[in-house]
């Protein structure tokens, strides 16, 4: 048994009130996440955000990564944007299927939360131009964790706010703060890239509160020398 600081005793697992969908499903038995949908955790304290309803996405990783997160004790929520497929409008490349971007609703819901976790793919030139869009708006410190081995350094080099990286023109409002590579869309996370994701977590979301508080605070000034 554990006592909380409101002197009250708790006992086993920890819960999570669950707000689990934010517009209907409508995958056979209503169990698939639609665009658009958000499972909202009313703590605010992370949010992970997949491009997409498909298996790539969802529920593999993101709901795998949701799920070891909270039975670590954290509060997440799951956003799945509208249109976070393919590459977005300034990307280069020819005839696209799908453009895609990010709603002031989707970035009012992601800075509601104290740290970011966005789930990207295997093609470096969607992606680092999306995680640059993105963060243009959202000001939340971000953990990137995708399946292309991209470094810090290459979303640096699009003008991203990057942790211990001296951007000569930053362009955007937010920061990442890391990056873990080799998660595989559609598939499982290897037990030990979840470890990573875990220790990565928590180590970013403990140096945010001492850092700032636990008040929901713009904080986009964390230090470039951490």
């Amino acid at each position: 048994m554990k006592k909380d600081t409101e002197s009250q005793w708790k006992i086993g697992r920890r819960t999570h009130s669950v707000a689990c969908r934010n517009a209907p499903a409508i995958g056979m038995g209503g169990g698939f996440a639609q665009r658009g949908t958000l499972s909202e955790d009313g703590a605010n304290e992370i949010i992970c955000v997949g491009m997409g309803p498909g298996q790539r996405h969802i529920t593999k990783p993101v709901c795998e990564i949701t799920y070891a997160l909270r039975e670590e004790g954290f509060h997440v929520s799951v956003l799945v944007l509208e249109a976070g497929m393919g590459p977005p409008e300034d990307a280069p490349g020819g005839m696209r299927t799908s453009v895609s971007g990010i709603n002031e609703k989707e970035v009012a819901r992601i800075n509601a939360h104290k740290l970011a976790i966005l789930h990207f793919g295997n093609i470096p030139g969607h992606f680092l131009y999306k995680a640059r869009l993105f963060l243009r708006h959202v000001y939340v410190p971000a953990i990137i964790v995708c399946q292309a081995p991209v470094k810090l350094e290459d979303f640096a080099a699009m003008g991203i706010n990057v942790r211990g990286i001296e951007v000569e023109r930053p362009e955007t409002q937010g920061m990442i703060l890391d990056v873990i590579t080799g998660v595989i869309r559609g598939q499982s996370v290897p037990p030990h890239k979840m470890r990573e994701i875990i220790s990565k977590t928590k180590f970013w979301f403990n140096f945010l509160k001492k850092s700032f508080g636990d008040e929901n605070e713009k904080v986009s000034g964390v230090s470039r020398r951490n």
